[in-house]
């Protein structure tokens, strides 16, 4: 991480802790609140105490057809079953038949109020939930139906209320891989919790014992009725088999249904071996039948004859033998004659060879296509045997089918039906209490030291939170960027705030534009130097002459910016005007103690420039003040004579500086910013909302006004490390100075 990189993340984190200190009161508000409602409730709760039970359930034999409730680890359909069961009314109605709870419930309330008081609540508050909704859609005030009358036996009315207390207060919890769940109860009576939870586990294994025992005794009486009709089908299934058997003179038959099959499947086989060596000869025929003598060699059939090597060999020999005397003896010569006869000879018995063999392989063609046919003849006969004796045997299948799954169904019926007799006389739960509950010592509820750290950490966190929400709708002027981000202008610069420590010696009238004048170098003092800087260097041709110092709404500090700048620009030589254009309520005057019977409205309304125009205690520092507030400012300075005042004093002044009303109270900035050089916007540091400011840029814009940019007063250096940062480096700098 470089070195930039570390500086940024000081400086976020110094926001972030800023924002906090900024907004510390909320946060230990919220924080006093939060923990002290959080104490209060632990304190003053009734406690509570759960007991629980473990229970081992264990998985049902899977080979028996009675249904199986027991838990499977892993098995996605426990928690929904075995909770159902555990918690279901019958369990619950039963727990309050073995305890007698229905002449026990005052007992428990009249010895211990916070026996039953949990309890009590629950059906005080079931009881007004349902009286309300009666009443809402007027179900109390219906009269029943003739003869649909129902009495309700006040007793049971009693046990299903108390059983619906306990079904909606036991707790299921089934242990990850294991077959261990935990039944447990929450009662204000630790007796009573640890006795409920025992008594339901108890109720539960009855009632799983009940289940299977039903189950096992409509599965037995289903298998005998089951077993009495596939007996029944047996028996006529069989008859009917014998019946047809005889009409069809089927006995001696019945080999043959397993013989014809593997004739039909040798016969195909062999009409394809067939058919194979009738295509190999038939195309061996096809292709000598138009071999010519000189291309016989080239057929292997012909070729591989041992006959007609030999005659090749000799023909050869022949051959060569007439060449040689071709070469000494003419035609006529008898030795020449003799080898050529004999030549002859060899080639016509080279040619009967050849069609000799051609002849072979005719024959074999033949007598294969004839085989062929043979066989394929043998084989339809076969299939025509098959079809009919087919036909004659479905029946006789069918027939068979039935007795064998008519007989499968029965025995395994009779199978079933003796291992479920066996099972229901050995039927167990499968469940096994491995923990009693017991009465237990501490309440589970509430938990003081929790809620405790709770209420801390939600008090801290939640304050912390909400200070960070009231920052965000914060939705004042705080830094540059946000300004020229916003609004589009830009910050010329910023006022730190101004404290005691700045100025331990006020001046006479207490004011600040006075600080200046009185201490030559501070962070306060610098702040209007860098803007006196930032002033001339916002033209790029010139710097602004006349400039007008407004604000969006009152109480922004423009009327002290106007003098600080006037001053701290007087100091570097140059003649400076402060005029006073705010004449509804003028200030200069009080902080410069000047005449104010004479001003900028006496002039205005026909004086002479020269009696308003007063001398101040600061070289090259000239005020105009206010005057006398007139009955119509805004038509005065839209005068052409304020129009003359001010060509006049630009020629007299370098620099002339008006203080003028806030933006959004009145219109008359807005007449003086068109006749001027530029205007500079004063927004308060935490104070001046973006809304008022951007109000107050739409008119200024309106009028093609040019606005050289914002000034951000007051600023606290300690709520925002932006000028906290160049604060604390002036301040550094200064004081190595000094040392």
């Amino acid at each position: 991480m470089t070195e930039t990189e570390i500086e940024e993340k000081e400086i976020h984190l110094r926001d972030y802790l800023r924002i906090l200190d900024k907004r510390k009161y909320p946060i230990v508000i919220f924080f006093a609140i939060t923990f002290t409602i959080v104490l209060i409730k632990s304190l003053t709760t009734t406690p509570l105490y759960t007991a629980e039970a473990k229970v081992l359930i264990e998985k049902a034999d899977a080979g028996s057809l009675v249904m199986n409730y027991a838990f499977m680890p892993y098995d996605p359909e426990f928690k929904e079953t075995q909770t159902q069961i555990i918690k279901s009314l019958t369990v619950a109605r039963n727990v309050v038949d073995i305890l007698n709870l229905s002449e026990t419930f005052d007992l428990y309330m009249d010895n211990d109020k916070s026996g039953f008081s949990f309890l009590g609540s629950i059906q005080k508050r079931i009881s007004g939930i349902l009286t309300a909704i009666k009443n809402i859609f007027g179900l109390g005030k219906m009269a029943p139906l003739p003869g649909t009358e129902m009495v309700v036996d006040p007793e049971e009315a009693k046990k299903d209320m108390i059983a619906n207390i306990i079904r909606n207060g036991i707790n299921v919890n089934p242990v990850p891989e294991s077959k261990i769940v935990h039944i447990g109860f929450t009662s204000q009576n630790p007796q009573l919790a640890s006795m409920i939870v025992n008594t339901v586990a108890k109720a539960y294994m009855d009632r799983l014992l009940e289940m299977k025992m039903q189950s096992s005794a409509q599965t037995i009486k289903w298998m005998r009725e089951k077993v009495d009709e596939e007996g029944k089908k047996l028996q006529e299934s069989e008859n009917k088999l014998q019946e047809y058997m005889k009409e069809r003179d089927i006995v001696t038959i019945e080999d043959r249904v397993t013989i014809i099959p593997q004739k039909l499947a040798e016969l195909s086989r062999q009409l394809t071996a067939a058919e194979t060596k009738r295509k190999e000869l038939e195309t061996l025929y096809k292709n000598l039948i138009d071999v010519k003598e000189e291309e016989a060699d080239s057929v292997p059939v012909i070729s591989g004859s041992n006959i007609i090597q030999t005659l090749r060999t000799q023909i050869n020999t022949v051959e060569q033998r007439v060449a040689d005397l071709s070469q000494v003896f003419g035609e006529k010569y008898p030795d020449m004659i003799k080898a050529r006869d004999e030549l002859q000879t060899l080639k016509n018995k080279r040619q009967q060879e050849i069609e000799r063999i051609k002849k072979s392989i005719k024959n074999e063609y033949e007598i294969s296509a004839d085989y062929e046919n043979n066989i394929r003849a043998l084989l339809d006969t076969t299939k025509d045997e098959a079809v009919k004796l087919n036909e004659k045997f479905i029946q006789y299948g069918m027939l068979r089918r039935d007795i064998e799954s008519n007989r499968s169904i029965f025995d395994g019926l009779m199978k079933s039906l003796k291992e479920q007799t066996v099972t229901e006389q050995t039927q167990t739960a499968n469940v096994w209490i491995v923990e009693k509950a017991v009465p237990p010592d501490v309440p589970s509820q509430p938990n003081t030291k929790r809620n405790i750290l709770l209420g801390l950490v939600l008090g801290l966190f939640g304050g912390i939170g909400l200070a960070f929400f009231l920052e965000y709708l914060d939705n004042t002027v705080k830094s540059p960027g946000d300004v020229e981000a916003r609004v589009g202008i830009p910050v010329l610069g910023s006022i730190s705030l101004l404290k005691s420590v700045e100025n331990p010696e006020p001046s006479n009238n207490g004011n600040r534009a006075n600080v200046i004048i009185n201490k030559k170098e501070s962070s306060y003092v610098e702040s209007y130097k860098s803007l006196r800087t930032a002033i001339l260097l916002s033209s790029a041709e010139k710097p602004p002459k006349n400039i007008l110092v407004t604000s969006a709404v009152p109480g922004e500090g423009k009327t002290t910016m106007a003098s600080n700048l006037a001053i701290i620009i007087a100091r570097t030589g140059k003649n400076v005007l402060l005029i006073d254009s705010d004449l509804r309520k003028p200030q200069l005057h009080q902080i410069f103690h000047l005449d104010n019977t004479t001003g900028l409205s006496t002039f205005l309304a026909g004086a002479s420039d020269s009696q308003i125009i007063q001398k101040t205690p600061i070289d090259h520092l000239r005020i105009v003040p206010s005057g006398p507030i007139p009955p119509d400012p805004a038509e005065l300075l839209s005068s052409s004579r304020m129009d003359s005042f001010i060509n006049a004093c630009k020629e007299k002044f370098d620099f002339i500086i008006f203080d003028s009303p806030p933006i959004l109270s009145v219109s008359d900035s807005l007449l003086l910013s068109r006749l001027l050089d530029g205007t500079i916007v004063v927004s308060r540091f935490g104070k001046t909302s973006f809304d008022a400011v951007e109000k107050s840029m739409k008119s200024l814009n309106d009028l093609h006004v040019n606005v050289l940019g914002m000034v951000i007063n007051g600023v606290d250096v300690d709520k925002s490390s932006y000028y906290y940062n160049y604060a604390y480096q002036y301040d550094h700098y200064y004081k190595s100075n000094n040392d």
